[in-house]
């Protein structure tokens, strides 16, 4: 019986009081790009929570790098939140925005081969212990908190090894998104002419007609995470309107942060409180069954998400989008100069061309090992294949 309770432990909640926790008011909810009318659906509000991924700590697994630690409690929760955010982007790819869960209904296969990703388990491409020993090329011991920047990096770095998603991902770095760097790293086949598609934002392009777009034949699906510092020792209130858009724009996957070594999932705002998944519950390790299958009560969070006023969040943040397609991403730029670029004191910066002071962009390349996976990470003295990337998260204010 105590093996039963443990199993679902944290996932008693009583529906009436979920909903009571929000205000009667007729402001908008958003969350990672749609809006909920909180007076009418607050019913389509829980659902659309509670079908996020969850990831909070976990116990009885096997040790990292066989020796290592068996939970993650007290260390991971940087780590849960990047596993969050890199799932939903996965869940965007695969099932799309809308698609929902409910409890104890057949999902698509596409949602377990998502949540297998992800199980403690070093076989699995982002488990804890893929993540954590990636870390040590990031300069982060094994059990070491990590920050924003380094679970970007991270993240980056373990996709290059996982196929079946195939994504391409970029981190931008010294608060500034290059466009060209990004359609170089996306476009898996030759550039080709396309004058029905989507032009770049005017102010991007310049000489505009003497310019052809030029389009990807193929695109690969793009995660982009913006590792941002939004103040000194706390956010500076000019960067609020601009850190809440971000939360509006349809490739929303959130943010990562929250406060100093206690870190969040932030899914959207009501006013001026950000909404987020707290990873900071240990539950306990869950494996596949004999069927193959993932038992997923434990990995979606039926309880009230909590909220906090957006002034108290730590200044060092991340955020994340996902654009599977080049339209996507164009539309994501044509949003960011419309909205982000507006403001005197700019959140991040969004060129077209790579700048000329930088180095070389080379996009990121899966070393050559005869094995794949996560089978290549398995010890820290493989992680030298890998260049230590230099850390712009801090930012000057």
């Amino acid at each position: 019986m105590e093996s039963v309770l443990s199993k679902y432990e944290n996932q008693i909640t009583i529906f009436a009081d979920y909903l009571e926790e929000y205000p009667d008011t007729d402001e908008l909810v958003w969350i990672l790009g749609k809006q909920h009318l909180l007076k009418t659906e607050k019913s389509k509000l829980l659902s659309d929570i509670s079908t996020r991924l969850w990831f909070t700590y976990r116990r009885k697994f096997s040790p990292i790098g066989g020796t290592g630690p068996s939970s993650d409690a007290g260390w991971g929760c940087m780590l849960r939140c990047g596993q969050m955010m890199l799932a939903q982007a996965l869940i965007c790819r695969h099932l799309g925005r809308d698609w929902n869960w409910e409890k104890q209904k057949e999902q698509p296969k596409e949602y377990q081969q998502i949540l297998q990703c992800f199980l403690d388990r070093k076989d699995c491409c982002y488990s804890i212990h893929q993540m954590a020993q990636m870390g040590v090329g990031e300069g982060k011991s094994i059990g070491e908190w990590f920050g924003p920047n380094t679970v970007a990096q991270v993240l980056k770095k373990l996709a290059l090894f996982d196929e079946w998603n195939s994504l391409a991902v970029y981190v931008s770095m010294d608060n500034t998104v290059v466009i060209e760097d990004i359609k170089k790293m996306c476009c898996v086949l030759p550039l080709s002419t396309d004058t029905a598609g989507e032009s770049p934002p005017d102010s991007l392009t310049p000489n505009k007609s003497k310019v052809t777009s030029a389009y990807c034949s193929a695109w690969k699906p793009l995660l982009l995470i913006v590792p941002l510092r939004l103040g000194i020792n706390q956010i500076n209130p000019v960067y609020v309107d601009a850190f809440k858009e971000c939360f509006k724009m349809p490739q929303s996957l959130g943010a990562l942060g929250g406060k100093p070594n206690n870190a969040y999932y932030f899914i959207g705002f009501l006013g001026d409180e950000l909404i987020f998944l707290d990873p900071h519950t240990t539950q306990t390790f869950v494996d596949t069954e004999e069927n193959g299958m993932v038992d997923d009560q434990t990995f979606h969070c039926l309880q009230s998400p909590q909220r906090m006023n957006i002034l108290n969040l730590d200044p060092s943040v991340a955020l994340g989008f996902f654009c599977k397609e080049e339209k996507d991403f164009d539309n994501w730029c044509s949003i960011v100069q419309k909205e982000i670029l507006k403001e005197n004191l700019r959140m991040f910066e969004l060129v077209q061309k790579h700048p000329s002071h930088w180095p070389p962009f080379v996009p990121p390349a899966k070393p050559e090992v005869t094995t794949t996976g996560a089978e290549f990470i398995d010890t820290t003295e493989q992680l030298e294949e890998f260049d230590l990337e230099e850390d712009f998260e801090i930012l000057s204010v």
